[in-house]
């Protein structure tokens, strides 16, 4: 029985459907504005999504290091060595983090990259987490008498 002529189709998913870019390294360099129908990176310091508190947990948490690469043509892939779990044997290789709730965080000033390494196809930087100092308690304590 021959195969339907869908089967020797690629594929592919709508670019708003997986959140994706329509091609695979296609990511926008850092700064650039976003495609419209694509979710602009926050100014302010508001609630993330499940996905960028993910992400910031993952990059301040400092016995994970996390590295962003970013490549001769300004593609970048942030990502981490996740160890061996010997109680489940997973673990063991490099993880990619999303890139655009990296880019995110990112442009919101959540996360910094480090001094850069450059080797001749690219250029590496540690991500970090920015350090936000607690609010007062007096300041807390006056919001909670208004409220």
């Amino acid at each position: 029985m021959p195969m339907p002529p869908t089967a020797l189709l690629p594929q592919t998913a709508a670019p708003r459907a997986t959140g994706r870019p329509a091609r695979l390294g296609a990511v926008p360099p850092l700064g650039a504005v976003p495609a419209p129908g694509r979710r602009r990176p926050r100014t302010g310091g508001g609630p993330l999504s499940t996905a960028e508190s993910d992400v910031l947990r993952i990059v301040s948490d400092t016995r994970t290091p996390v590295f962003v690469t970013v490549r001769e043509g300004g593609r970048r892939r942030y990502s981490y060595w996740r160890p061996l779990d010997s109680a489940t044997g997973k673990g063991g290789c490099y993880v990619a983090l999303p890139t655009a709730e990296c880019d995110a965080l990112h442009a919101a000033g959540r996360i910094t990259l480090g001094d850069p390494v450059t080797d001749p196809a690219r250029t590496t930087y540690r991500v970090s987490a920015v350090r936000t100092a607690a609010p007062h308690l007096r300041a807390v304590r006056d919001r909670e008498r208004a409220a």
